[in-house]
């Protein structure tokens, strides 16, 4: 009788069960005539257990030789135990040997965040790693899933542009057959025409962004969500960014449990978030907020990192600053009908000090205030002349909103920096591996 080959995610199926297990050595330790392999296949951690009097000896002699991260077959039966990782263990009765590996690079003591992004492309293999890329996994499902079921239509914006979205002091350039052309900082552009032909759009995709931060909020590359929705109005788009937050932290809680809290991350944290409304802030509002906290920060003044975590540690859920001025804001913003030295946008901040995750606004519909918009940012007319098109045959209401992938990521996973929340990620001082 054949044994069965499966993955640890699928062991509790197989209690009492011999089964093959293919996987990597992720640790092991001896005790006498015990030989306790720790080992991982991508979907967990199994406990393998080799007793000397119950194996044949070469099975013995082959634990015995066992390298951190070899590669192996092993075949042994299911048990489940409260006490093991994962709540099952296999009594090994065969082992077979894929690949012996020579000494790992990465070991028990502590390494640099620059030896680590060096050995980024086996830094993945940790435990820790292992859970955040997890975590991105169902995190970006559940951003799809989030669009789709609400019958939007995913558009993909093209990564190399002729023209910036939001000014050309943070753009990637390249020559492109004699022309200019850039790395696109925002598929939005794309998307506005796309939601005058199909209604509700959406892109999901890498941009880039050549600001010269080492903060450990920012990176040169990352991915982005950006929904666009004809006719939505600025308080319609508030609702949406509250109801979309909502939902893809609840389906995380739900089916990341365990990464999650092999990650030690404390999600009463996090549950706040699954419940709507969310606090919001007029700028002005936040301002005087800050001011009375001892922010010397002025009515017009952008917000910094220290200013965006002490407004959220008055909240326990994420804090929306709305009508922002129109001045510090892109081209592309509607004026509020009320005061149009203010913008109809806004900022989603995320609790615990993790700062701006979520930007949008309503978009101007006017085809004269554009155009003005663009003298007055120095923009190439020329290059927006398809874009001016939007305003010219029909215009029409429309919003939509930005959010970085790797802060939502960070935030969630309680990690420090965005270089943990992306596989490759790309600083201004690095571009390997």
């Amino acid at each position: 009788m054949s044994r069965p080959v499966i993955t640890i995610a699928e062991l509790a199926e197989h209690v009492d069960q011999e089964v093959t297990i293919r996987g990597w050595v992720y640790n092991w330790r001896k005790k006498g005539k015990l030989r306790f392999i720790i080992l991982r296949d991508g979907f967990g951690y199994l406990q393998c257990v080799v007793f000397r009097p119950e194996v044949d000896e070469p099975v013995w002699d082959t634990a015995v030789e066992l390298t951190q991260e070899s590669s192996v077959e092993v075949t042994g039966m299911v048990a489940a135990d409260d006490r093991a990782p994962g709540g099952f263990e296999l009594k090994v009765s065969g082992l077979e040997v894929v690949h012996i590996a020579p000494e790992f690079p990465i070991g028990k003591k502590d390494h640099g965040p620059d030896f680590l992004l060096n050995h980024r492309h086996l830094w993945l293999r940790s435990k820790r790693q292992h859970a955040i890329m997890r975590v991105r996994s169902e995190l970006e499902f559940a951003i799809r899933d989030f669009f789709q079921s609400r019958d939007y239509t995913l558009i993909d914006s093209p990564i190399l542009t002729p023209a910036a979205c939001e000014g050309t002091s943070t753009l990637f350039e390249t020559e492109y057959f004699g022309e200019t052309a850039f790395l696109s900082q925002s598929g939005q552009l794309y998307l506005e025409p796309a939601a005058a032909a199909l209604g509700k759009v959406y892109c999901f995709g890498p941009t880039f962004r050549a600001e010269k931060s080492k903060t450990r909020r920012h990176l040169t590359e990352f991915w982005m969500v950006e929904p666009e929705v004809a006719w939505l109005r600025f308080d319609g788009l508030l609702d949406l960014c509250e109801e979309f937050l909502s939902s893809i932290v609840a389906r995380v809680l739900d089916r990341c449990a365990d990464d999650l809290e092999r990650l030690e991350r404390d999600v009463s944290k996090l549950e706040p978030t699954t419940q709507r409304p969310y606090p919001r802030l007029d700028y002005e509002e936040a301002i005087a907020k800050l001011q009375e906290l001892g922010s010397d920060i002025q009515f017009g003044e952008d917000l910094g990192g220290d200013d965006e975590t002490a407004l959220t540690e008055l909240f326990d859920r994420p804090l929306l600053i709305t009508r922002w001025p129109a001045d510090i804001k892109a081209f592309y913003m509607q004026p509020d009908p009320e005061d149009p030295s203010r913008a109809l946008a806004v900022d989603v901040l995320a609790p615990e000090g993790y700062g701006e995750i979520i930007g949008g606004s309503e978009r101007s519909d006017s085809l004269e205030h554009l155009e003005r918009q663009i003298a007055a940012h120095d923009l190439p007319r020329e290059s927006f002349e398809w874009y001016l098109d939007i305003r010219r045959y029909g215009s029409f209401p429309h919003s939509g909103y930005g959010m970085g992938i790797e802060r939502c990521v960070a935030w969630i996973c309680g990690i420090s920096h965005l270089r943990e929340a992306s596989p490759y990620p790309r600083l201004i001082n690095r571009l390997n591996p």
